[in-house]
């Protein structure tokens, strides 16, 4: 009843059957700065849903967190107070447990492995899961395979993380990796990262390359490690009612622009890597890139506790796509 009660404006200008009355405006918040590729595609994504409905759904865009955080956005798409909205997999399993087995540490090899379970098996099997909690999963987006940085020194081995005090998102499966390492974890809202990065309250964090240059981390921490620990991704997801209230060719459309929007920011974010990474270098971080197979000898109990956290059966589910 809550979820109803709260609905946007966008749904009381829809009528009954799936007709507009009248125009309908669909704000889609996000995390990703206005200059990461997420937003990026997120504003290709409004301009082609502008033109392809001759402008009878305008998407409004709000980047940076400017809507409130990470949990408070999905959770106002969920009541339907925002009508779109991009979490990772790590915000969706607070709501569909199955959306946490994709952050398992070092489940893919590569971006190109990752993307055909997601976009396949994956969705097929997690996606009508997501509409009981009031979403509809338009297409999965990019944010990237996650890495370490610190102040202390380079990391070449596992044992160079062990000490460590780093900085995570409340994500177990993020948390449940770095421990495996030895690392003591603590979580700290991103929008106070910089400063605690400055301050020394921790001595390092773990964030996809796009986040890490987009958000010059890189002036508070010295060292750069590719250790691709977790990948996880941006997930296009729109409040249900609100979807349901649109005829069928404008979700049609809204589905075909969402993926075209994602496979853009794929691409964004995969050829922009090496040079973001060489523009750290460049600027005087340390960058290594170890041997992965020692870490990911080490990640039996944290996919353990992941399997624990999103549930054994999901976990065999997931698994069984991977092989």
């Amino acid at each position: 009843m809550l979820r109803t009660l709260m609905i946007s404006g966008a749904v009381s200008a829809l009528m009954t059957g799936g007709a507009l009355a009248q125009d309908v405006t669909l704000r889609l918040a996000h995390f990703a700065a206005e200059t990461h590729p997420g937003h990026i595609a997120a504003q290709s994504f409004a301009e082609a849903v502008a033109e392809r409905t001759d402008g009878a759904i305008a998407v409004e865009l709000y980047p940076a967190n400017q809507l409130g955080s990470p949990p408070e956005q999905l959770e106002q798409t969920i009541l339907g107070a925002i009508e779109m909205n991009l979490p990772t997999q790590g915000g969706l399993d607070k709501y569909e447990k199955a959306f946490g087995t994709v952050m398992t540490p070092f489940a893919f090899s590569s971006y190109e492995e990752a993307h055909q379970v997601l976009d396949g098996p994956f969705s097929d099997w997690a996606g009508p899961k997501l509409e009981d909690q009031g979403l509809v999963l338009l297409s999965n987006w990019e944010y990237g395979f996650r890495n370490i940085t610190n102040s202390k020194h380079p990391i070449n081995t596992p044992e160079d993380v062990a000490g460590l005090k780093l900085r995570t998102p409340p994500e177990l499966q993020i948390v449940a990796a770095l421990e495996g390492l030895g690392a003591s974890t603590t979580q700290i809202a991103f929008p106070e990262l910089p400063n605690a990065l400055n301050q020394g309250v921790v001595d390092g964090q773990e964030n996809p390359i796009g986040v890490i240059y987009h958000y010059k981390l890189n002036d508070f921490q010295e060292n750069l490690a590719l250790t691709r620990h977790v990948y996880n991704s941006m997930v296009h997801v729109i409040n249900k009612d609100v979807f349901d209230g649109l005829t069928e060719a404008q979700q049609t459309i809204l589905r075909e622009e969402s993926v075209r929007a994602g496979q853009m920011m794929r691409e964004l974010v995969i050829a922009q890597e090496e040079k973001e990474i060489a523009a750290l270098e460049e600027a005087g971080m340390q960058v290594t890139r170890p041997n992965l197979a020692p870490f990911a000898a080490l990640m039996g109990p944290a996919r353990d506790r992941v399997a624990e956290y999103s549930g054994r059966e999901n976990m065999d589910t997931f698994l069984s796509f991977l092989d």
